[in-house]
């Protein structure tokens, strides 16, 4: 069948409308203001109170005393704050490729992060708290969790100081949240993490209760570049402003977290005379029953919006990767079957390479290691498709090798003795067979990288299962949300699957097989 000569052109449009649908679509007008450029700040909304989380109210917004820190410090700048949401374990190498300006996220200044970014004065001081189970009584201080497990969060000083422990057993979370949980639940013996979180998630639920004297210090900077001198100048006047007149210290007082520690580091021993009206709405949202009628009223009216958003955003990523992934699949699979050497050799080494690495280390390397090895610097959203269509065309690949293997070899003889070229013959005769064999292994591996997207949030994309993570974090509701968010990715793959069903049995062998012959 010929197509029509304006296919590739429509087939452009639809992808270019793919890539588009999971592209930001608007640009700040800040940007056009060379004089004012927004302050890109970058934390992970998923961390949890007092530092960043989602307004339980709108959880499009983001609440915490690290957002009123930074909308201060962007007024004292005169500039537009812009959140960017990334993992808070790859702030760091998406602070160093230029993904936003500065970090704002309870990250301690430490000689290790000394030596890759620059850190400004600090702008909060604290230290490291025992939490336990209320019904605990044999673990009063640190020395006595030897032969526990003790949970606390990845890449911390509080996972440091366990490490220099004998014999305790160490759970790292990449969020402060489920730690609470999973020692409430009696999964952990005790957690050690910062005051503030555990001043929001231990000493705010019933279950959980302080234990021992203070541990360590640690101290909270805003991150930057080393190129960003000029910019660091301008930020630690500005905080040392916020410091001199009190609003920092309003800040930390609305949130309940000036500590005598605080006062001293800041040389500020005033009254207190601001009401912690952030930490007692906190509470009151923690403490509120929800009936699942009002659970149901939340659902409709603030977190389905958001998840068909999400939605929106893995079924555009998914679908652009597996045309990539199919296009570049049957070149692989072509060039390892028939193309002379070297490019055989390469096809073969690039398929099983691809094949023999994790799917997260390639978005790594294609996210934060291309822009320092070569300069390359990807958004999200391209290195997100780029990277889920190069590790998918290498299954693709080898799902038409076997197609085109399982087709007679007389076939292409055949063709070959009736004048045909061999590219004559692999186009009309052998790859069109092979297409129709591969059709249900393809779909198969399509449902899987619909699943396999959700691996994306590593570089800073914001997907289904990314926000399904975030709201569940509001209220703790993994069930409900989880059981949504299921129907909903078996809602994304159905149409394919009956879609792939309808091509197989269309293009059936067996049915083209057993179809009458018309007379001549």
């Amino acid at each position: 069948m010929t197509l029509p000569i304006s296919f590739p052109t429509r087939l452009s449009k639809i992808f270019c409308a793919l890539i588009l649908a999971v592209t930001p679509g608007h640009l700040s007008p800040a940007f056009a203001q060379e004089s004012a450029p927004p302050l890109r700040w970058g934390a992970d909304s998923e961390g949890g109170a007092p530092f960043i989380f989602p307004d339980p109210h709108d959880p499009s917004k983001t609440l915490g005393f690290e957002v009123d820190l930074v909308a201060a410090l962007a007024a004292e700048l005169n500039r537009e704050p812009v959140f960017v949401q990334n993992q808070w374990d790859g702030l760091v190498p998406g602070l160093r490729i230029d993904n936003y300006d500065i970090v704002v996220n309870g990250l301690e200044i430490t000689p290790d992060r000394e030596q890759e970014i620059n850190f400004s004065i600090p702008y909060y001081v604290t230290f490291e708290q025992l939490t336990v189970r209320k019904d605990t009584y044999d673990i009063n201080s640190l020395e006595d969790c030897n032969g526990k497990v003790v949970g606390t969060l990845k890449a911390s000083l509080a996972e440091r100081i366990l490490q220099a422990q004998p014999n305790i057993e160490i759970r790292s979370y990449d969020g402060q949240i489920t730690a609470y949980e999973d020692l409430a639940l009696g999964r952990l013996d005790a957690v050690l993490m910062d005051h503030p979180i555990a001043l929001y998630y231990g000493a705010s639920n019933a279950n959980l209760k302080f234990v021992g004297d203070a541990i360590g210090e640690m101290k909270y900077g805003i991150g930057l570049r080393k190129e960003d001198t000029a910019l660091l100048q301008d930020i630690n006047r500005a905080l040392q402003r916020l410091i001199d007149d009190g609003r920092l210290r309003t800040i930390y007082e609305r949130w309940n977290m000036w500590t005598p520690r605080l006062a001293k580091f800041f040389n500020d021993d005033a009254p207190s005379n601001t009401p912690p009206e952030a930490w007692e709405a906190f509470l009151r949202e923690n403490r509120l029953e929800r009936t699942w009628q009002n659970k149901l009223q939340r659902y409709r009216d603030d977190y389905l919006p958001l998840l068909a958003k999400a939605a929106v955003t893995t079924i555009g990523l998914s679908i652009s990767s597996m045309i990539l992934a199919i296009l570049f699949g049957l070149i692989l699979a072509l060039t390892r079957l028939y193309a002379v050497q070297p490019f055989s050799f390469l096809a073969t080494f690039y398929i099983e390479a691809v094949r023999g690495t994790p799917l997260l280390v390639q978005l790594l390397f294609i996210y934060y290691a291309l822009p320092q090895l070569v300069g390359i610097k990807l958004s999200p959203v391209v290195a997100a498709v780029a990277g889920l269509a190069l590790n998918y065309a290498a299954y693709e690949a080898e799902n038409y090798r076997a197609g085109i293997l399982s087709i007679p070899r007389s076939q292409m003889e055949a063709a070959l003795a009736l004048g045909m070229t061999r590219w004559q013959a692999l186009r009309h005769v052998i790859i069109p067979q092979a297409l129709r064999l591969v059709i249900p292994p393809v779909t198969n591996d399509f449902i899987s990288l619909i699943k396999d997207s959700s691996i994306v949030s590593v570089i800073a994309m914001v997907e289904l299962t990314r926000e399904y993570q975030r709201l569940a974090g509001i209220d703790f509701d993994y069930l409900g949300l989880g059981v949504v968010v299921a129907v909903m990715y078996f809602l994304i793959g159905l149409p394919f699957v009956r879609l792939a069903g309808w091509a197989e049995k269309k293009f059936s062998l067996d049915k083209r097989a057993s179809a009458p012959i018309a007379a001549h």
